[in-house]
Parts: structure tokens; C-alpha cells; sequence
């Protein structure tokens, strides 16, 4: 029996990120790397403590959980209801997480509004607009936007088209390619006699295209780093595309 999931499709989104296989072969992903950004990031903005920060698509809340540590108050907004259920059980009064979609704004307010890990760009250009304004909404005037994105030239350069990733004797054979609109990686793997192949497809975005989405909304570029060290951003040799944003008053726009 084969299942196939592509997660460009809105309907089809939680297939992938929900399932336990995602989390399975993403297990090792980097806490102290991803520590080590948000200690950096937070000390360059200089928030107030006590600021509220919304990290929108949050998945299990590594990034949350390092920021309220920090002594922010947080709240961590995800569609995958596993990864919520497990964010949730490290609530505290200034901690929370909440099942829900990034495109749609919340009635609430934040000093900062936080997009990590290529969290953006799985859908068409309206939805990426839509996620766009959903964050200038989400913020008080005068707050600040953080979009975490990959480079898309490095990517492009540094490819691994064809690749076996074995986790808890789960043999994932990866496949990935980049045309002039997307970076996209299928996954394939067979689980208790069953074949699983799941799609992921990302924008191939550049900081133009970047610039080009952010001329229809209210926010405006502050600075643009190329990697969690916070190094200047470097169109063919950064690892990534960090921008940071500011919500300007309306008098400004």
C-alpha cells in the first residue's frame, strides 16, 4: 500500500509537518544553535523584558521556550496540533501555544513577531502576502518583524540532490531539485509494510522577491543578517536569509 502527500496543497499541509515521520527525521535538528540565535537576536533588538513576542509557526516551541527563558512573554501559534500538544506541556503564565493558521491575524498585539527556520513560502504568492499581513497586523506600530528564510543562491549551489537519512530504522530516501520557482524535496520511506512519499515545496525566494512582497504592506526592511550569527548578508555565501522588519505608522507609509 503507497500513500502520497503533497504539502503544497493548503488541505494537505498537516500530512507532513503532523506526522510523526517528520519529527523522526528532523530529531537532531540544532537546540544550541537555535539558543545561541535567539540569546543574539533578542540582545540586538533590544526588547524591553516583558515584551510580547508572537513566534509564528512555532512548531514544538524550541524557539519560544529559549525566548520567554530570556524573560519575554510569549506565544507560540502553530497549525500542527501534534506539535502544539507537545509545545503545551511547557506552559507557564508567560508561555502559551495555540492551534492556528499564521495567515490569519490574531485580535491581539505584539512588540515582536517572530518567523523561524523556513517557516514561510509553502504556499502560492497570495498566501505568502496573507502571512505577510497577518504579522504587520499582529504588530503595535513601531514593532519589529523577524523572517528566518534560507538562501536561495546557496541552496542552489550547494545542493545534495539525492540522499539516505536512516532514523529509529526508518530508511528516508530524499530527492530534492530547484527550478526557477521552487526548492522542492520529496520524501520516500517504508513503515510496517506500508510506502509513505511525502512532497515538500518552498519558494525559491530572494531578498528582491522579498522586497518586492514587502512593498505591499507596511513594513519596512531595518537590517538583513546572512546567518544565526548575525554576519552581514552576503547573496551568494550566506547560509541564511534573516530580515528584520519594522511596522511603520500609517502617517509613514
Amino acid at each position: 500500500m503507497t500513500k502520497n502527500f503533497n504539502i503544497d496543497l493548503d488541505n494537505d499541509y498537516n500530512h507532513w509537518f503532523d506526522s510523526p515521520y517528520y519529527h523522526i527525521l528532523y530529531e537532531n535538528r540544532d537546540y544550541k544553535e537555535a539558543k545561541k540565535f535567539i540569546k543574539k537576536i533578542l540582545k540586538y533588538l533590544k526588547l524591553d523584558k516583558g515584551s510580547k513576542i508572537l513566534d509564528a509557526a512555532c512548531g514544538r516551541g524550541r524557539h519560544s521556550i529559549e525566548i520567554e527563558k530570556l524573560g519575554y512573554k510569549v506565544l507560540g501559534i502553530d497549525l500542527s496540533k501534534n506539535s502544539i500538544k507537545k509545545a503545551k506541556k511547557n506552559e507557564n503564565k508567560n508561555l502559551n501555544f495555540l492551534i492556528h493558521d499564521i495567515s490569519i491575524p490574531l485580535k491581539l498585539e505584539f512588540d515582536a513577531v517572530f518567523n523561524l527556520f523556513t517557516s514561510f513560502g509553502y504556499h502560492n504568492k497570495k498566501k505568502d502576502l496573507d502571512i505577510l499581513h497577518s504579522i504587520e497586523q499582529n504588530l503595535k506600530t513601531g514593532g519589529i518583524g523577524v523572517i528566518d528564510f534560507f538562501n536561495i543562491n546557496k541552496v542552489k549551489k550547494d545542493l545534495i540532490e539525492n540522499e539516505i537519512i536512516v532514523k529509529k530504522n526508518i530508511k528516508f530516501k530524499i530527492k530534492r531539485k530547484v527550478n526557477r520557482n521552487n526548492v522542492n524535496k520529496s520524501i520516500s520511506f517504508n513503515y510496517k509494510k506500508k510506502q509513505y512519499n511525502f512532497n515538500e515545496k518552498v519558494n525559491a525566494l530572494s531578498l528582491d522577491n522579498f522586497k518586492d512582497y514587502l512593498s505591499n504592506t507596511n513594513l519596512e526592511i531595518q537590517e538583513v543578517f546572512g546567518d544565526y550569527h548575525l554576519n552581514p548578508f552576503d547573496t551568494d555565501k550566506s547560509t541564511r536569509l534573516i530580515i528584520v522588519l519594522k511596522k511603520k505608522s500609517q502617517s509613514n507609509k
